[in-house]
């Protein structure tokens, strides 16, 4: 075969039904204000968190609605449980009790729970 010097890359879109929803589902049950998250970064920009490690809460709460539960087990390890993010949130969000009901999420999944 003759080579061009390029390769194909391989597809990139996210099949949104094969990924796990039980988190997020779990979440919006049980903290109702993180329905109402316009993603605008107020809680990032507060972080404590986000001064010393990669963390962001708003690409946190974006993998917990995409189903991505492998990258949010590794993401929510970082969170300080501050609270900073709280009090700077616009619409009101309990992001640190969003935090605990992740981490609880995770559990039950882990126990076969959920």
């Amino acid at each position: 075969m003759i080579e061009f010097g390029y390769n194909i890359a391989k597809d990139r879109q996210i099949d949104f039904d094969k990924n796990d929803k039980r988190i997020s589902t779990y979440v919006r049950e049980n903290e109702p204000s993180f329905k109402t998250c316009i993603s605008c970064g107020t809680c990032t920009a507060t972080c404590s968190a986000a001064n010393f490690t990669d963390f962001n809460f708003r690409k946190l709460q974006l993998m917990v609605r995409r189903g991505e539960t492998l990258e949010v087990k590794e993401e929510i390890k970082k969170c300080m449980l501050c609270g900073k993010c709280y009090l700077a949130c616009p619409r009101g969000v309990n992001t640190r009790n969003v935090i605990i009901q992740i981490n609880q999420a995770i559990e039950k999944i882990e126990n076969h729970d959920i």
